[in-house]
């Protein structure tokens, strides 16, 4: 995090990125000495309501953060920012989306966590426009005009109140990771499901090192003292209240519930019952240590694609195991009636020896169990994902995998990425053509 104190006496000049966080009520114009080389610039976390009329002057700028301000416009100046990019401007309180607004070289867009009840069709004319975060407004239609937005891959619309999914957003050709729980339209949890699942007080419990945290919650390993049976260990998980990119941490812990058993899936103990806070939270099995994540979170540059380290390579035994594995786990969940919404390889632990299992239900989301057009297209969404994930494991097979099983597989690859939606195969086709490898 840099200072206003550095700003002013100039000690920051030449940077690509400045972080300011501390109390800022109005734009330092002093910013713009940086103009000939800032091309990040992060304002999150302080009081600001406007930005000046001529950012512009800014050149270089490709991403500009200004979450947890007090916006309740997104800024017209942003719409002459030529090399802007990525914006983001979560909960703010922002209530207008100007047409205006939108740069013409928009990729990522992110609203979450606001009061935007309608967004401008302007927004369908930016050709570039790969990821859309709208999780937590009031919207409860789209502009038709996303429909040209042959790019985009990743919408977040949780959490909104929209009562029908448009036909056309079904049929977008790039669509791969799409999150709806939470609005009007979205088919209910499995309430025996939720009701069948075991409450777990939260006195027998003893939490002990943090494990991890996300946007959504809090995991920490815990003993558990089990009636009768002793003690194990397990992994408890805390849920946030607030409301994350993907939706509501609430809906994601009904997933996990909901998802049921499967090989490769985190298995839930129970819901914890009785916090003294009233904080909800699961139980689930503890992981072991050797597991380890596939890939890393898309970086500012990759915006949709994980980020594989240069020495992440397995056999085809290894990775034909591992797109096996989340291949069964997705058809699994998709009987149930639940789209993952974020199959991604940061969201996957993996074992050296091909065993993996999918986690974050964060961006899951309801669907009817019958066999329609619509619930169709979502699991071909799904599909996308999937495709994307075979392709990034292929490019990292180094040994075993014969010239005749790659060309197969790649044609597989290239059927779940086709743009028909509905003219991919589903995952219980997908299974059977990894078992013939």
């Amino acid at each position: 995090m840099n200072t206003l104190a550095q700003l002013r006496a100039g000690e920051l000049a030449g940077i690509t990125r400045l972080d300011l966080s501390c109390g800022l009520t109005e734009f330092p114009r002093e910013i713009f000495e940086l103009a000939d080389s800032l091309e990040i610039l992060n304002l999150s976390g302080n009081a600001l309501s406007s930005l000046p009329h001529d950012l512009h002057r800014l050149t270089r700028l490709r991403v500009l953060f200004c979450s947890d301000n007090r916006f309740n416009e997104l800024p017209v100046c942003l719409g002459q920012c030529a090399e802007l990019t990525m914006i983001g401007f979560k909960a703010n309180g922002i209530e207008r989306v100007p047409g205006a607004s939108l740069p013409p070289r928009l990729r990522w867009l992110i609203l979450t966590d606001n009061n935007i009840a309608e967004l401008p069709s302007e927004l369908g004319e930016r050709p570039y426009l790969q990821k859309l975060m709208l999780a937590g407004n009031r919207l409860q239609q789209l502009p038709e005009s996303l429909r040209n937005c042959h790019r985009l891959e990743l919408i977040r619309i949780a959490a909104n109140r929209m009562t029908a999914l448009p036909e056309w957003l079904l049929t977008l050709p790039s669509l791969t990771w799409l999150a709806y729980a939470g609005n009007p339209l979205e088919t209910e949890a499995d309430a025996a499901a939720l009701d069948a699942t075991p409450g777990i007080a939260w006195g027998a419990l003893q939490l002990e090192q943090k494990l991890g945290e996300g946007a959504s919650g809090v995991i920490h390993r815990a003993t558990w003292q089990r009636t009768g049976l002793g003690p194990v260990a397990v992994a408890v998980k805390l849920y946030k209240g607030e409301m994350t990119s993907d939706g509501s941490p609430l809906h994601e812990m009904n997933a996990c519930i909901t998802a049921g058993l499967h090989p490769n899936l985190i298995r839930v103990e129970g819901r914890i019952i009785d916090h003294p806070q009233a904080q909800a939270g699961l139980v689930m099995q503890l992981i072991d240590p050797s597991y380890r994540n596939l890939a890393a979170l898309p970086s500012l540059a990759s915006c949709s694609r994980d980020i594989y380290t240069d020495d992440t390579r397995f056999t085809a035994a290894v990775a034909l195991r591992m797109a096996s594995g989340i291949a069964s786990v997705a058809e699994h969940l998709h009987q149930q009636g639940i789209t993952h919404g974020d199959l991604y390889g940061h969201n996957i632990l993996w074992h050296e020896n091909g065993d993996c299992l999918l986690g974050d239900f964060g961006a899951a989301s309801f669907h009817a169990t019958t066999d329609n057009l619509e619930s169709r297209a979502l699991q071909r969404i799904e599909v996308r994902a999937f495709g994307v994930l075979l392709g990034e494991l292929l490019e990292r097979i180094d040994s075993g995998l014969s010239d005749a099983d790659r060309l197969e597989l790649e044609r597989l690859e290239q059927r779940c990425c086709q743009a028909d939606v509905l003219g991919r195969p589903g995952f219980s086709e997908i299974v059977q053509e990894l078992k013939r490898r």
